[in-house]
């Protein structure tokens, strides 16, 4: 085979069946879903698909008045869409790492801008920042989900994973923070000279504090909402 040749750039980069059930990688950024049935992503991650499937954007009132309260209070907070039908359904966001988690009767929280798609048989919730949140960036808000089914999250580059001890509490930067095991439950420090220390201007510098029996998930990188730019 030629080098470079369009054939050898197809047979590198073309569709692979892994049988590996409803949730699959395809590439570390980009997943397949082998859909029968219904599935709920994150709108705007469809690349591409094949079969029959149509999408349609969730109702406003779809998960009652208390989840439609709750995103209004977080800003846009996080837009569903539903795919419904047969055929194989690709999913990608913004080129970040994908990781695909199975849950079995436990629960994780996982920030809102890196939750990708999860089973309808997962029960979910948003969970507001508290009296901390208007300190916060707008983007800045989490997800709870729960029960047995499978989850697909996402993380700028590869995501470390730290486990969390009574004494051993954890504290990360929020917009670093990916997801963290349901058990937890974190709660909001400042610290002025830390955020001195790193030229970020005046001010407190927030961050959170994990303590308990769990583990946290943090990327190498901090999300920059809409909200920090204007």
């Amino acid at each position: 085979m030629v080098r470079y040749s369009v054939d050898e750039f197809v047979n590198q980069t073309k569709q692979q069946d892994k049988g590996e059930g409803l949730f699959e990688l395809e590439t570390k950024r980009m997943m397949e879903i082998n859909l029968d049935g219904q599935v709920w992503a994150k709108s705007g991650a469809m690349v591409s698909y094949r079969g029959n499937i149509k999408f349609e954007r969730e109702g406003i009132l779809e998960h009652g008045l208390g989840k439609l309260f709750k995103k209004a209070l977080t800003g846009e907070g996080i837009s569903l869409m539903k795919a419904n039908g047969n055929g194989k359904l690709y999913l990608a966001d913004r080129g970040k790492k994908i990781s695909i988690l199975k849950l079995e009767g436990d629960s994780i929280f996982v920030n809102g801008n890196d939750l990708l798609a999860f089973e309808p048989s997962i029960q979910w919730d948003i969970k507001l920042m508290r009296r901390m949140a208007g300190m916060l960036s707008g983007g800045l808000f989490n997800v709870r989900l729960a029960g047995t089914g499978m989850v697909a999250i996402t993380s700028h580059y590869e995501p470390l994973t730290l486990m969390v001890t009574p004494s051993n509490p954890v504290y990360t930067d929020p917009n670093a923070t990916v997801a963290w095991s349901g058990s937890l439950e974190p709660e909001f420090v400042t610290d002025i000279s830390f955020k001195t220390f790193l030229g970020r201007g005046s001010g407190e510098s927030i961050q959170m504090k994990f303590s308990g029996e769990g583990f946290v998930v943090v990327q190498p990188f901090e999300e920059v909402y809409f909200a920090e730019q204007q």
